[in-house]
């Protein structure tokens, strides 16, 4: 074991060990939809954590002890989407659009008894808090966005294909020689996509060598853009009014900075940090830094901050 993936190992036992951590299920007409807790409740305003995809599990996010630090101050809660992870107790029909999904986020925050919650969405997860906010304002204290998807699939800004068109070339190469195999060319296609999420190359190494199953269902997620397609949640961003802190890797190609500058610039007082140092997942390449940003956002209103988040326009 190399001495970045030691640190990281014995870092993640040692804060796991002091962090209460259970699991459970929520029954619905269509879904069964598993979730995790970390934390105990009684300490800051509890977050629940939207991970993105589409069809991933919650397992991307849980690569470090990031969110077991954020739990050391308030209950953090991350469940699957529909089809996926523990969650693939589904009805054959069910549907995979918007409404669902915020019909399952409810379901869950319902089923755990938190009034009001900050609400984090990652990635595509972006997409699901912004309609669940639309949708539930009297739920939602906080609302962070993290290199999150654009309000609809047109405005996305994704530059894989001209940042990395030698990684793009292999996709393909992989998908037609395993096309035979439909549940291995789809794994192999969901590493050759994870090699482009990365600023730092052994950073990218070390999440790799060590991420196991991601819980991918290839159907899922190509359900459930074909369901959102025509989605469009910018003219429901100008009527947020709660606090909003948006967050993005300077060198995130997947989700490109600009799509989390034209986010904040919508919703009204928002915030937005850029870490200069990571990809699509400052969480995992700058844990330091996120922690500190999250926490500042989070503090109740008065507390003296560790650092200040600057606002837009400002430096």
């Amino acid at each position: 074991m190399s001495k970045l993936l030691l640190v990281f190992a014995l870092s993640s036992c040692a804060v796991c060990a002091q962090v209460p951590q259970r699991t459970g299920s929520v029954h619905t007409a269509e879904v069964d939809l598993g979730y995790e807790v970390l934390g105990t409740s009684g300490g800051g305003t509890p977050l629940i954590a939207v991970n993105g995809g589409p069809g991933l599990s919650h397992a991307y996010m849980m690569q470090n002890d990031l969110w077991q630090r954020v739990a050391m101050a308030r209950l953090v809660v991350l469940y699957d989407q529909r089809g996926t992870g523990q969650s693939k107790h589904m009805q054959a029909d069910a549907p995979q659009n918007m409404e669902a999904q915020i019909a399952d986020l409810e379901a869950v925050r319902n089923a755990l008894s938190l009034d009001r919650v900050a609400l984090l969405g990652d990635s595509y997860g972006g997409m699901v808090a912004m309609a669940y906010a639309s949708a539930h304002p009297e739920h939602v204290e906080r609302l962070i966005l993290s290199d999150s998807s654009a309000p609809s699939w047109n405005s996305l800004v994704h530059l894989l294909p001209q940042v990395f068109p030698d990684r793009e070339e292999q996709g393909k190469r992989d998908g037609k020689a395993l096309s035979a195999d439909k549940e291995a060319a789809a794994q192999a296609g969901l590493v050759n996509h994870m090699r482009m999420m990365f600023y730092s190359p052994d950073l990218r190494e070390a999440y790799l060598s060590h991420m196991g199953d991601l819980g991918f269902v290839p159907a899922v997620g190509a359900a459930v853009q074909l369901a959102t397609k025509d989605l469009d949640l910018t003219p429901k961003l100008a009527g947020f009014r709660f606090p909003t802190l948006v967050i993005n890797g300077r060198y995130d190609m997947n989700v490109a900075p600009l799509t989390a500058w034209r986010i904040a610039h919508a919703i009204p007082g928002s915030q937005i940090v850029f870490f200069e140092k990571s990809g699509h997942l400052p969480a995992y390449e700058e844990p330091d830094k996120y922690l500190q940003i999250l926490s500042t956002f989070l503090a109740p209103e008065g507390a003296k901050p560790p650092h200040k988040v600057a606002k837009r326009g400002e430096k």
